[in-house]
């Protein structure tokens, strides 16, 4: 009897000590835009008994440097953040481990650019030229269609870009002018220049100060944002809008299209835990998070999407894209060119 009541009492300890096993710990690096709920992660943490620390590392250019220079003693078991612009060098440098997620048949394939699965697809969005609706409409001015047309005469000074050799946006932008031109990408800005296109360093500065549809007070009607910008204005304003009073130019080749991916580091400790973070970005719970805490599209196709983002946001048909190899071959070279011409 006292060994049967021994072995109860073993069996409740044991259990007792299961129920209060400490998390484990899974370290997640990414850039410094990402943001999801904390109710979310909250739920991945208690479902799977883990803590999840966030390790935020700059641009998506310096998260990628850091996976990089750590690789042989990784700080991280999961990156997500490096896009199509760097995939190519962060496939090169073999920081990911494969994974063929399940959940990858809910994703489209033009969104799945590596054919081993080191990096996931977890979201999309399109760099754009946003306008102001309103001082198009006061100067019943045609919107521009294409790339070309932002050359002609009656949209002189009306263009506000970034810096591609500083800015991600300004960058993306300068893609999408080399996918349409090819080799005469430089003859297009010259045109650009010739035709009063006014150049800052930072998204900030064009958006905010230079571009008329945020401020009100800026010189350009035209700035290169984001294709969900006008949902953001809805979204942010201070007074209820009917209306977002911004609109994206989705022209052939007039936006850029920037995919993220997700991906487990070379060298984790948290493997299993690992996928099961991985699995559990690509499902709806945190897809349907994703757009209005960093304003890009869901890359599950059975998220749903917030109605703002299906009332005031414009997709392109017809975005602009580069092969990832060809983009980390030439950005450099590209870059130099560009900012040759823009100072002379």
């Amino acid at each position: 009897m006292k060994k049967t009541i021994y072995l109860v009492l073993l069996v409740l300890a044991l259990a007792l000590s299961a129920c209060q096993k400490e998390p484990a710990a899974l370290t997640v690096m990414a850039h410094d835009s990402f943001k999801v709920s904390d109710d979310v992660i909250a739920q991945f943490e208690q479902e799977n008994n883990v803590k999840v620390n966030f390790l935020l590392s700059g641009d998506a250019g310096s998260t990628l440097n850091r996976a990089v220079l750590s690789k042989d003693a990784p700080v991280a078991d999961v990156l997500y953040g490096v896009d199509n612009t760097f995939l190519s060098r962060a496939l090169s440098e073999g920081i990911f481990e494969s994974y063929a997620s399940p959940l990858l048949d809910q994703i489209p394939d033009a969104l799945k650019l590596d054919d081993q699965n080191r990096a996931l697809p977890v979201d999309y969005g399109d760099v754009c030229v946003n306008y102001d609706k309103a001082y198009f409409a006061e100067h019943n001015l045609a919107l521009p269609t294409s790339l070309e047309d932002l050359t002609k005469p009656e949209y002189d000074g009306l263009l506000v870009v970034e810096n591609p050799a500083v800015s991600s946006t300004g960058l993306a932008f300068m893609f999408a002018t080399i996918a349409q031109y090819g080799d005469g990408y430089m003859d297009y800005w010259l045109r650009l220049k010739d035709n009063g296109v006014v150049v800052v360093n930072d998204w900030e500065t064009a958006y905010y100060t230079n571009f008329s549809g945020s401020s009100g007070k800026g010189g350009q009607p035209m700035v290169v944002s984001y294709g969900t910008s006008p949902a953001v204005e809805v979204v942010y304003a201070e007074e209820p809008l009917t209306d977002a009073p911004t609109a994206s130019l989705v022209g052939d080749n007039m936006c850029f299209r920037q995919i993220e991916f997700v991906g487990i580091l070379q060298g984790t400790q948290q493997r299993a835990l690992a996928e099961k973070f991985v699995d559990f970005m690509l499902g709806t719970t945190l897809q349907e998070d994703i757009p209005l805490n960093m304003f890009v599209f869901p890359a599950n196709q059975n998220a749903q999407l917030p109605e703002e983002f299906a009332l005031y946001n414009q997709v392109p048909e017809h975005p602009a894209s580069l092969p990832m190899d060809e983009i980390e071959v030439n950005r450099e070279t590209w870059i130099a060119g560009w900012r040759e011409l823009m100072a002379q």
